[in-house]
C-alpha cells in the first residue's frame, strides 16, 4: 500500500517544502538576504551534534530541536554582527555560518564520532524514503512524519505572512518609516528569520542542503521577473515552488537521478523561462518594449518632420528617403507603415503628407518640443544646447506636465530660436 502511495507523498513533500520556503524567500530576495538559507542550513550541525550529546538519542525530537536552536543562534549571531559591530551583512552570513559549521564538525568527531553522517543525505536529503518514515499516534499510523511536519511549518508560515502582511511590507522596503510608524522593524526582523530558520531545519531533512537553498532564492528571484506587486511576488513563489517540485519528481523518475538534484534544475528552468519570457523584467520583454519606444520615437520624428517642412518650406509631402533614417531604415520603415495604418499620414503618386489626425499630432509634438527648448533656456542653458535635450522630452511629456511648464513661461510665445510656440487645440 505505502509503494502504491509513495510518489504522492514525495511530490507532496517536495510541495509543502517548496510553498514553504518560496513564500519566505521572497523576503529575503526583498532584501538582498539570499544566502540565508544557505547559511542556516549549515548553521544547524552544532544544534543537531550539541542535541545527540545532551538526549544520548537520534530520534526526531531532539534532533528537530537541536536544529532549530543551531538556526535561531545564526540568525542571532548574524544579526549582532551587522547591527552593533558594524559587520557588512554578507560577510556577517559568511562569518556566523563557517564558524558554527567548523563548531559542529569539531563536536561531533570529538565526542560524537559514532553518529553517522552521510555526506549524500545532508546534500540531496531523503525525500525518496519520505513515505517510510511514518508517524504513529499511539498504534495509528498517521502517514509520511515530513509531510505532518512541513504542513505545519507551511500553515504557520502562511499565517505569519498574512498576519504580519503590511508590517514586513513596511519593514523589508523601509525599516525607519516603519519605526515611525510604530512598528518594530527589529521585531518584524527576528520574525521572519525565526520562521526561515524553522522552515530550513523542517525542510532539510527531507530534501538536503542543496534544495533548500535553491527554494529559497530561485523562486523569489524567478516571481520578481514577473511584478512589483508583493502580493503577486509572494504567490507566484510559492506556486513556482510547488511546480518545480511536481515537474522535478518527473523528470527524475525520467532521468533516473536524484530527485531532489531534479527539483533544482526544474528551478533553473523555472528561472530561466522567467528570465527570457516576464513581460515586466524578461529579456523578450524588455526587447519588445525598446523595440515600441525606437518605433513611437521614430513615428514622432516622422510627424515632426512632415510639419516641420510644412511650416518652415510650404512643403506639404515628403517622398520616402526624406522620411526614412538612413541609419535606422528597418525602425523608420515601421514607424512610416503605423502611421499609414493608423491614418496619421496618408501616400499620394508615391509621396506621403499629413492626414488631419497627423497634424493634431505633429503639432502637439511640436509645441512639447519648443516648450522644453523655451523651459531649458530659462533655466539658464545656451540656446545651441537646448534642441537634443528637449528633443528627448518631447515623447514623454504628458498634459499635465505640458500645462506646467506652460505656467512656468506666461509670457514666452517663442523658443529660444525664435519660433513660434503653438498654441493648444
Amino acid at each position: 500500500m505505502v509503494e502504491i502511495w509513495a510518489p504522492f507523498w514525495i511530490v507532496l513533500t517536495g510541495a509543502l517544502a517548496g510553498a514553504s520556503c518560496g513564500l519566505l524567500g521572497a523576503y529575503l530576495v526583498l532584501r538582498k538576504m539570499s544566502l540565508l538559507g544557505d547559511a542556516l542550513s549549515h548553521a544547524v550541525l552544532p544544534g543537531i551534534a550539541i542535541a545527540f550529546l545532551l538526549s544520548g538519542s537520534r530520534d526526531v525530537l531532539p534532533m528537530f530541536v537541536g536544529a532549530t536552536a543551531g538556526g535561531v543562534v545564526a540568525t542571532l549571531l548574524i544579526e549582532t554582527f551587522h547591527r552593533r559591530w558594524r559587520v557588512q551583512e554578507d560577510t556577517s552570513i559568511g562569518i556566523a555560518f563557517t564558524a558554527l559549521f567548523a563548531l559542529g564538525v569539531v563536536l561531533i568527531t570529538a565526542f560524537a564520532a559514532q553518529v553517522d553522517l552521510d555526506q549524500e543525505c545532508v546534500l540531496y536529503g531523503e525525500i525518496a524514503y519520505t513515505p517510510w518514515d511514518r508517524l504513529f499516534w499511539g498504534e495509528r499510523d498517521m502517514g509520511p512524519r515530513p509531510v505532518w511536519i512541513l504542513g505545519v511549518v507551511f500553515a504557520l508560515d502562511l499565517l505569519i505572512v498574512v498576519v504580519f502582511y503590511k508590517e514586513l511590507l513596511i519593514a523589508s522596503f523601509d525599516p525607519e518609516m516603519a519605526v515611525s510608524a510604530g512598528i518594530s522593524a527589529a521585531l518584524m526582523h527576528y520574525v521572519l528569520m525565526g520562521a526561515v530558520s524553522v522552515t530550513t531545519v523542517a525542510a532539510f531533512e527531507s530534501v538536503g542542503a542543496i534544495l533548500v537553498v535553491a527554494m529559497l532564492i530561485v523562486p523569489g528571484a524567478s516571481a520578481y521577473l514577473w511584478s512589483d506587486q508583493l502580493k503577486v511576488i509572494l504567490t507566484l513563489s510559492a506556486l513556482m515552488g510547488v511546480v518545480s517540485a511536481v515537474a522535478g519528481y518527473f523528470l527524475a523518475s525520467a532521468w533516473n537521478s536524484s530527485i531532489a538534484g531534479a527539483m533544482v534544475a526544474a528551478m533553473g528552468a523555472i528561472f530561466a523561462f522567467s528570465l527570457l519570457l516576464a513581460p515586466r523584467y524578461g529579456l523578450l520583454g524588455r526587447f519588445a518594449r525598446q523595440a515600441r519606444l525606437s518605433i513611437r520615437v521614430a513615428r514622432d520624428h516622422v510627424l515632426l518632420k512632415l510639419l516641420r517642412e510644412r511650416e518652415s518650406r510650404q512643403v506639404s509631402a515628403l517622398g520616402w528617403g526624406d522620411l526614412v533614417d538612413a541609419t535606422a531604415r528597418r525602425i523608420s520603415g515601421l514607424a512610416l507603415r503605423s502611421l499609414i495604418w493608423q491614418g496619421l499620414i496618408v501616400r499620394e503618386n508615391g509621396r506621403f503628407a499629413l492626414a488631419e489626425p497627423g497634424i493634431t499630432r505633429a503639432t502637439e509634438l511640436l509645441r512639447n518640443h519648443r516648450l522644453w527648448e523655451a523651459y531649458l533656456n530659462q533655466l539658464g542653458l545656451p540656446p545651441d544646447h537646448v534642441h537634443d535635450p528637449a528633443d528627448a522630452l518631447e515623447h514623454v511629456t504628458d498634459d499635465h506636465l505640458q500645462r506646467e511648464i506652460r505656467m512656468a513661461l506666461p509670457n514666452i510665445a517663442t523658443d529660444p530660436q525664435g519660433k513660434r510656440i503653438p498654441e493648444a487645440r
